[in-house]
């Protein structure tokens, strides 16, 4: 997956309501769904959108479905984010340089 279906799929706030929950351990769909105020084929849906962005998966356990956070899942962001951890502290410094000459 890439970064950007993981970011898609996190923008929406149920989402990553339902990944917070899923930061807990495994749940079903049921128990994913206490306390929303959706449907459970909306439910269902979102899980579906999760799952396609590589976020989470799936077991079958005789007729129950248990959801997971999938181990890795988030690689494609933290590389992302990494690609940026070098460029944001140096234009800070410059930041801070200008703003003090700016000052004096």
């Amino acid at each position: 997956m890439t970064e950007a279906e993981i970011f898609k799929a996190l923008a929406d706030p149920t989402r990553r309501q339902i990944m917070e929950r899923l930061c807990g351990g495994e749940r079903n769909a049921t128990e994913l769904r206490e306390g929303l105020a959706m449907s459970q084929p909306a439910v269902s849906q979102h899980l579906a959108v999760l799952r396609g962005a590589g976020l989470i998966e799936e077991q079958k356990l005789g007729r129950q479905i248990r959801y997971r956070i999938k181990t890795g899942g988030m690689e494609p962001v933290l590389d992302w984010l990494t690609r940026y951890r070098a460029f944001w502290p140096a234009r800070v410094d410059k930041l801070k340089t200008l703003l003090r000459e700016m000052d004096q």
